[in-house]
C-alpha cells in the first residue's frame, strides 16, 4: 500500500539556492543512458525543468548511444560545443568526448573538470552517458569521497528494464555506485510501472547489495514547460546533495548546501510515495 508522509508546509528557498549555488562548484548527476527507451528525451527534460524550479542553471552532457556527434572544435575545446538550449538549459552533444580524457590507470575523470572549466555557468551537470562510462569517470575516488546517486531511465518494456538492471550491476561492481534513482516512462493508467520499479528494486537488493531509493514515473505526453510533479520535485531536492561535487583535494563537502537540501525536500507537500520494496 501507498505510504502517505506529512510534511510542514512548504516554505521558498529560492533565494537560500541562489546563494548557496553562487558559492558552490558544480555538481554532476550520472544519468544511465537506456538505449532501448523510446522516450529519454522526455525524461532529461522533465529533470531540466525540475532544475529551472529551483532556478538553477543545468548542462546536459550527452555521451549516449545515440547522441549525434559532437562538433569538430569541442574535440579540443569543450566549450566550443556548447549550445544554450533555453535561459536554464545549456546542451553539449559529447559521444565519445570522454575517452580522450582516459588517464593512465583508465579513469575519466578529468573529463569532469573539463566539463567545469567549459561550463563555469552551470550550476547542475546531468552526465547522460551508458554506465561503462560512467564507471570510469566515478571508480577512482579520493578515500573519504562517497560515490554518487546514479538515475536509471527505463519504461516498461522488457529489453528497457533488462537494460537498466544491468547498468545498475555495472555501476554497482564497477565503481560502487549503490543507491540509484529511476525515472521511468509510462502512461499514468500503467499497472506495471510499479511492478518494474519493484522488480528491479528487488533483484538490486538480492543480488547486489544496491538500493533502488526512488521511482517516479513520467507521462511520455508531458511538455518540457508542464509543471513536473510533486513527487519528481522531491526526487530532484534529494537526488542534490548526493551529486557529485568537483572538490579541490582535501576540501570538505558542502555541508550547508546539503541541510538546505534536506530542509526543502522535508517542506514539499504531503505526498502518496509507493514504496520501492515490498
Amino acid at each position: 500500500m501507498p505510504v502517505t508522509t506529512d510534511r510542514p508546509t512548504p516554505m521558498d528557498q529560492a533565494a537560500g539556492l541562489r546563494q548557496m549555488f553562487a558559492k558552490a562548484q558544480t555538481r554532476f548527476v550520472p544519468v544511465v543512458s537506456n538505449p532501448h527507451l523510446v522516450f529519454g528525451g522526455v525524461l532529461l527534460e522533465r529533470l531540466c525543468t525540475a532544475l529551472g524550479e529551483l532556478n538553477l542553471h543545468t548542462l546536459v552532457v550527452d555521451a549516449s548511444e545515440r547522441a549525434a556527434e559532437p562538433a569538430e572544435l569541442a574535440r579540443f575545446d569543450l566549450a566550443e560545443g556548447l549550445e544554450r538550449l533555453s535561459a536554464q538549459v545549456s546542451y553539449l552533444s559529447a559521444r565519445g568526448l570522454p575517452l580522450r580524457f582516459v588517464d593512465a590507470g583508465g579513469s575519466t575523470q578529468n573529463f569532469l573538470a573539463a566539463v567545469a572549466d567549459a561550463a563555469p555557468f552551470a550550476d547542475v551537470v546531468l552526465l547522460h552517458a551508458p554506465a561503462s562510462d560512467l564507471a570510469r569517470m566515478f571508480a577512482h575516488r579520493a578515500p573519504g569521497v562517497d560515490a554518487p546517486r546514479a538515475v536509471l531511465l527505463c519504461d516498461e518494456r522488457p529489453e528497457a528494464v533488462t537494460h537498466a538492471y544491468a547498468a545498475l550491476k555495472l555501476l554497482a561492481t564497477r565503481c560502487g555506485v549503490m543507491v540509484h534513482d529511476l525515472l521511468l516512462a509510462a502512461m499514468p493508467q500503467s499497472q506495471r510501472a510499479a511492478l518494474v520499479a519493484d522488480r528491479l528494486a528487488q533483484c538490486a537488493d538480492d543480488f547486489l547489495g544496491a538500493v533502488l531509493h526512488d521511482f517516479v514515473c513520467i507521462d511520455p505526453a508531458e511538455a518540457a514547460a508542464d509543471a513536473p510533479s510533486d513527487a519528481l520535485r522531491r526526487l530532484v531536492a534529494e537526488l542534490l546533495p548526493a551529486a557529485w561535487l568537483q572538490l579541490p583535494s582535501g576540501a570538505p563537502l558542502d555541508s550547508g548546501f546539503d541541510t538546505l537540501m534536506h530542509t526543502r525536500a522535508a517542506a514539499l507537500p504531503s505526498l502518496h510515495r509507493a514504496p520501492v520494496m515490498n
